[in-house]
């Protein structure tokens, strides 16, 4: 508890403790009502002036109102004990209800901690820390062990472990070294890392994401504000209605020539009072979102708003990019076919012969082979432009290159019948047999795909500009329904229009891209949701939802985090209106006393404020 939090405590308990005391005098009259004016003045002082505040501005509605009349108008009729006990149950669904927006607003904080609060920079006399904004991109910073990685940049020495938790929910840490990239936010766990940073503090992945998680609260979800409208036109109808109930009856009674028995009358109109506060609402509905927010940035997925993880969970259309999305996006070795010798030594040449490219494919087959490379041992290197290279290996001539270069050589290649980028090998000029690159899908991506159809997503749909059998081949093995390949980013946006016309209106679609080239689609979409976006600007600005990290699964954890918030919400609205409906129809015919009007008001708002404290666990299932 806070300070102010704990001042609220103790003037609750010792009001609490003074109006069982004063109930068991036996002390009547005016001494009885200066008596229980201690207690109800000790805890409610601050809503009287709240509620006399709001009249002097014209804003008289609000829930400070409603209880300075009813507590005012108990006390005014005698009903001493049920006046302070109105005032004293309030103030505690109040202090129970702020508690439980401190421990959800605790999970943003938890991610508000990635923030730096210095850079080091190396100066005459040793390491200096000056405030990260002061920073220009280009400079060398010191990143010790146990500080923060102030500012996105490269890492020029050193080598570490980045605990990378607060930003995409994952325990396991990441190791860096020389010519990697690194993001701020993280937490080096182990050695010494000098980095050149790349942009400016303002423009950092963790300045964008503080931003982003900051204004989430500014864009409310169609139930928030439902609940505003609703709470907006409510309490007015409710306090004429109980002005009504105060004063019609009795007139009624006089006109039949009857006792007008005002004092029970006035009785029942401020328990109507009490009971028509509209407070479990007004609180839990967004203290729900607010608390899935939290949660979900708690387990790496950033939401840009409420009305995003409303609509997130109304999503059964979901369109994926391939490439970085469900498939790895980068060239890994998945076969070597019709070799004429062992495996190994044939990546070994093949991996020798492109020691000296930069491709892709070269770097695949550097790191598929297992054996340290000697670049002494190659020489004569010839790289042909479209084809492939040939070098001179142990004095082996090898060639690797693309059927062209081995035709253009006079060797007959073996054609490969699997999906695949495919490197031909011929070793002084015999085919000595092929290896296949593909673009691997991701480990979960395939599991992913299920949930989310179990889930309830009645479609997903893969768009690539791949060609068609590659294209076909990923979306069997992982289930995609269906696959749309060789698309420009103007065909995607074509591709997700025609998807939009055919689902019913309540429906929503997602598209999931990395966030390269995807901007266009993401903004298109219902939910746009980029995923593994740290350090990518255009995929956190177009997005509505950012996955921190590049697991698929995270998708799932997103959908099952919407749909429970949203049944939370629903539960709390359904729960609030139906008991507040039967007790005010008691209230108004006399059945109800202030004490079930204070279950109705405070009892309801604490039963509802737990439920959406619930929002704040990540659900697995």
């Amino acid at each position: 508890m806070n300070k102010k939090q704990k001042k609220m405590l103790a003037r609750i308990l010792v009001s609490g403790v003074l109006m069982v005391i004063l109930s068991l005098l036996p002390v009547e009259g005016v001494l009885r009502f200066a008596l229980f004016l201690i207690p109800y003045l000790i805890v409610g002082y601050d809503i009287l002036r709240k509620a006399w505040k709001g009249i002097l501005n014209r804003q008289v509605f609000d829930e400070n109102f409603l209880m300075a009349v009813a507590t005012v108008g108990a006390m005014a009729l005698g009903e001493y004990t049920e006046g302070v006990a109105v005032m004293l149950f309030y103030q505690i669904g109040e202090l129970f209800q702020s508690y439980a927006v401190g421990r959800s607003r605790r999970n943003i904080s938890q991610l508000m901690d990635i923030r730096p609060d210095y850079a080091n920079i190396q100066g005459e006399d040793g390491l200096e820390q000056v405030d990260p904004d002061e920073v220009e991109p280009g400079t060398v910073i010191v990143v010790q062990t146990g500080e923060k990685i102030p500012i996105d940049g490269v890492v020029v020495e050193g080598q570490a472990s980045l605990n990378t938790s607060a930003l995409t929910g994952e325990s396991l840490p990441r190791e860096v070294s020389a010519g990697d990239e690194v993001i701020s936010g993280c937490i080096n766990m182990t050695g010494v890392l000098k980095i050149r940073t790349t942009r400016a503090f303002g423009e950092s992945t963790v300045s964008k994401i503080l931003e982003l998680v900051e204004n989430s609260s500014s864009r409310k979800s169609r139930s928030e504000q439902f609940i505003s409208r609703f709470a907006h036109y409510y309490t007015p109808i409710v306090c004429y209605s109980a002005l009504a109930l105060a004063i019609l009856p009795p007139l009624v009674l006089l006109l039949l020539g009857q006792g007008p028995d005002w004092g029970t009358w006035v009785y029942r109109a401020l328990t109507f009072l009490v009971i028509s506060c509209p407070c479990a609402l007004v609180i839990s509905i967004p203290l729900s979102f607010f608390a899935g927010i939290g949660g979900a940035s708690r387990a790496g997925v950033l939401v840009k708003g409420s009305n995003y993880l409303e609509a997130m969970s109304q999503v059964r259309y979901i369109v994926f990019d391939k490439t970085g999305t469900l498939t790895r996006g980068v060239f890994q070795v998945v076969g070597v076919h019709h070799s004429q010798m062992e495996e190994q030594r044939l990546l070994e040449y093949a991996a020798l012969a492109e020691s000296f490219s930069s491709h892709p494919i070269s770097r695949s087959l550097r790191e598929a082979c297992k054996t340290p490379l000697d670049a002494s041992r190659v020489s004569q290197v010839e790289e042909i432009g479209g084809h492939g290279v040939t070098a001179l290996v142990d004095g082996h001539t090898v060639a690797v290159g693309n059927a062209r270069l081995m035709e253009k050589l006079g060797i007959q290649p073996v054609d490969c019948h699997s999906v695949g980028t495919v490197i031909h090998v011929a070793i002084d000029g015999a085919y000595q047999g092929h290896i296949l690159i593909s673009d691997v899908p991701k480990p979960t991506s395939a599991q992913a795909i299920r949930e989310l159809k179990r889930s309830g997503v009645r479609k997903t749909v893969m768009l690539t500009g791949d060609a068609a059998p590659v294209a076909n081949q990923v979306a069997q093995e992982l289930g995609v329904d269906e696959v749309y390949s060789q698309l420009l980013p103007a065909d995607k946006v074509e591709q997700v229009e025609r998807l939009l016309t055919q689902k019913d209106g309540r429906e929503k679609l997602a598209f999931v891209g990395d966030g390269i080239n995807d901007a266009p689609v993401l903004a298109r979409a219902d939910v746009g949701v980029a995923m593994g976006a740290l350090g990518s600007d255009a995929a956190i600005e177009a997005a509505d939802i950012v996955l921190m990290d590049d697991d698929p699964m995270k998708l799932v954890t997103a959908i099952r985090i919407s749909r429970k918030c949203m049944g939370i919400v629903t539960e709390n609205i359904v729960f609030a209106l139906a008991v507040k409906l039967v007790c005010l129809l008691l209230g108004a015919i006399g059945v109800a006393n202030m004490w079930v009007a204070i279950f109705a008001d405070v009892g309801v708002m604490v039963l509802a404020v737990l439920n959406a404290i619930r929002a704040l666990r990540v659900p697995t299932k």
